[in-house]
């Protein structure tokens, strides 16, 4: 897949994902908040709980889950980090970190608490 295809396939899983937790109650907060050390896909409001969702995308579930790294979960926990030191209980802030799996044919498995510390 080219760059370009890859990205544009990115965000559309990006879009769908957030749609799908808005379906469910939640809020959108940020897309692709971005800080010093990197990016979060999508930042939703459960209530007061902020919830950190990495989007994979893949031809299957299963690739797509094995497509997120150690490096990637402790550069995600840095930048939730960073967005929650804006938030008003700071790092007392409740939140979890789901991932969000997106196969071939637009299917979303969402792993709530995935990699929860």
């Amino acid at each position: 897949m080219s760059g370009l295809v890859s990205y544009r396939a990115g965000l559309a899983a990006e879009e769908a994902v957030a749609r799908h937790y808005s379906d469910g109650g939640r809020v959108l907060a940020e897309s692709r908040w971005r800080g010093s050390s990197g990016e979060i896909d999508l930042i939703m409001r459960e209530g007061a709980s902020v919830v950190f969702v990495e989007v994979k995308k893949a031809a299957t579930h299963a690739e797509a889950a094995i497509r997120l790294t150690s490096r990637q979960m402790a550069r995600i926990y840095a930048s939730a980090s960073e967005f929650l030191s804006g938030e008003p209980a700071g790092q007392n802030t409740d939140a979890r970190f789901d991932v969000a799996l997106v196969d071939a044919c637009g299917r979303i498995e969402v792993l709530e608490n995935a990699f929860g510390g």
